[in-house]
């Protein structure tokens, strides 16, 4: 088998949310590495950088049953199948558990979970019949540890965990792999928009209420800005949007890919202090880092 043939023996590869980010920095990683990369958004527009790389564009809405349909049919008509599936499409809303808005919180799960799952039962019935296929899930350390704050998000990403285990298992026997990416604190603008969900999610919490007191919870979210904006800011805890598209590439070109895959060591460190320290050590670690 050639290089060439090894690289693209899975393609097409079909990845969504690449309008920035994660999504972006692997469709540009894998059309450079010679595959057939369908990047998609739900605004095309957002994608002319790709395009002029060589990626092949479709609108592409996770929470739409229309759209997803459709994605998955027009890679298929070309194609006869969907090689490697992506799930990357995602965002966070964060703010504490008694005062997060429930509403913006099932669209959230709309997205990170249900969109994940939809999109990939779309694509499995064309890579049983190929009998070959990868489903590369996008999922976070979030789906290994808890922040305070973050609790809401967290469940999305432990939902992908348990989603990816399960499918993992279900479908091996078909030659289809299931992978999971992992990424720590990725500079992708997550931080502002972290901070941006917090301030949306602080102004509904409070309609109705004509007390003007404000939050319960003001000096941890004071904190969870402070650690945000600091953790983002670091060189050994966060990196950029490549260094995860560089996994990536590796797992839809090995032979033998790993379930998992953890991005960059602070994750390793934090999943490892709470897998091995224990609830009583992570509780303690989560109070003294916000002052709680």
């Amino acid at each position: 088998m050639g290089q060439n043939e090894r690289m693209t023996q899975h393609d097409p590869v079909l990845i969504s949310g690449c309008s920035s980010g994660i999504g972006a920095a692997t469709a540009a990683a894998l059309v450079h590495s010679g595959h057939t990369v369908y990047a998609t958004a739900r605004r095309v527009e957002t994608l002319t950088d790709l395009e002029a790389l060589g990626c092949h564009l479709l609108e592409l809405d996770v929470t739409s049953e229309e759209s997803m349909t459709a994605a998955v049919r027009t890679v298929e008509a070309e194609h006869g199948r969907v090689g490697v599936l992506i799930n990357n499409a995602g965002f966070g809303e964060y703010g504490p558990i008694e005062e997060s808005d429930l509403a913006r919180v099932r669209a959230m799960f709309e997205t990170n979970v249900f969109g994940l799952a939809r999109l990939s039962q779309l694509v499995l019935p064309g890579m049983r019949r190929a009998r070959t296929g990868r489903i590369v899930n996008i999922g976070s350390m979030g789906g290994r540890i808890t922040f305070p704050v973050g609790g809401f998000y967290h469940a999305t990403k432990y939902a992908v965990e348990a989603i990816s285990d399960a499918l993992r298992v279900e479908v091996r026997p078909f030659g289809i792999e299931v992978i999971l990416v992992e990424p720590g604190l990725i500079r992708t603008n997550f931080e502002s928009r972290v901070n941006e969900s917090l301030e949306v999610g602080a102004a509904a919490s409070s309609e109705g209420h004509t007390d003007n007191k404000g939050t319960a919870y003001e000096g941890l979210l004071a904190a969870n800005k402070k650690n945000t904006a600091g953790g983002y800011a670091n060189g050994f805890l966060s990196t950029g949007p490549d260094a995860v598209a560089t996994v990536v590439l590796r797992a839809v070109d090995s032979s033998r890919p790993r379930a998992r895959y953890v991005v960059t060591p602070a994750a390793k460190a934090m999943i490892n202090l709470r897998r091995f320290g224990g609830d009583r050590l992570w509780d303690a670690t989560m109070r003294k880092q916000f002052g709680l």
